[in-house]
């Protein structure tokens, strides 16, 4: 039997700057295996191929190709496309697919089986990841990792679609250790963490933290739905467990599941997703947003975030 990867650690990245899509793919492969220059330069290449099919479909057209300077990769501020991820974890051997695609149903019935996700809204990236087989919340807005229980992954997973989240499936073979010395296994922002290390920085930061951030309007839209614990809502989806053959639970269930978050939004906070595990609770880091993405001009890609 296989032992625990990076020794039990968990690897998390904390905001810096415009970076999220850097600290989405590290969380990925569970370690700083790519920086943002990694990634720049990968954004470099796929706009010289695209410059160069534009070239040649032109010239075989007959017409005049009208070229923009712009990358459809990366802009100024470091934003990234989702053709950029997938050539960065291509290294690796593992494939990025729309959640949405046919080849991805299976992960829609039951995503406890897939091992990571990769989830994208406006300017913000950020994984979910199944780590020593446990599901964590690598959001780079947040201190620590938060745990997600497996029994609420699939409901969280929709609360982030109906909140207009894109998100994509990670399938291939994942890295079992970070390649990486322990001298080196740092980018500056990035941390190893025991599990139990994160549920207490977790924990730590949400005690002192009780009302959100002061963000923009925007920024509360944009940051994911995290789970809280709602004591109510808790014992309607033990019930409901408990006696899945029983419409009343259902009722229950998703009248608590309306309430809290209804509760939320009296609270003017982020939206609150109804698959909260009472022991855990999201740590948001000091710093806010994130880089985002940038869609590519290739209309021949498949992962067009749509």
């Amino acid at each position: 039997m296989e032992g625990p990867i990076n020794g039990g650690m968990l690897y998390h990245e904390v905001q810096e700057s415009k970076l999220c899509a850097v600290h989405c793919v590290n969380t990925v492969l569970q370690g700083p295996f790519f920086s943002e220059f990694d990634l720049a330069a990968l954004a470099s290449d796929l706009d010289r191929t695209e410059h160069q099919m534009m070239l040649e479909g032109s010239a075989a057209s007959g017409g005049d190709a009208f070229l923009s300077e712009e990358s459809h990769n990366v802009s100024m501020d470091g934003d990234f496309s989702i053709q950029v991820l997938q050539k960065a974890l291509e290294v690796w051997d593992l494939q990025v697919i729309p959640l949405h695609s046919p080849v991805a149903e299976p992960a829609q019935v039951d995503p406890e089986l897939e091992n990571a996700f990769i989830c994208h809204l406006q300017d913000h990236w950020f994984c979910i990841r199944k780590v020593n087989g446990e599901w964590y919340n690598f959001d780079s807005l947040y201190a620590a990792p938060e745990h997600l229980s497996r029994f609420y992954l699939s409901a969280y997973l929709d609360t982030l679609k109906g909140f207009g989240w894109s998100i994509f499936l990670v399938r291939g073979n994942f890295p079992k250790e970070c390649p990486i010395t322990s001298g080196e296994a740092s980018n500056g922002y990035g941390q190893w963490l025991l599990p139990e290390d994160a549920e207490r920085i977790t924990k730590s930061c949400n005690s002192g933290n009780r009302q959100q951030h002061q963000l923009s309007p925007e920024k509360l839209n944009q940051r994911a739905p995290v789970a809280v614990e709602d004591d109510d809502l808790n014992a309607a989806i033990a019930a409901s467990l408990g006696d899945v053959g029983t419409s009343g639970n259902d009722d229950d269930l998703e009248a608590a599941i309306a309430a809290s978050l209804e509760a939320s939004k009296d609270m003017g906070g982020a939206p609150v997703a109804a698959v909260a595990v009472a022991e855990t609770m999201p740590a948001a880091a000091a710093g806010g947003g994130g880089g985002g993405v940038k869609e590519s001009g290739s209309k021949d890609s498949g992962l067009q975030d749509k």
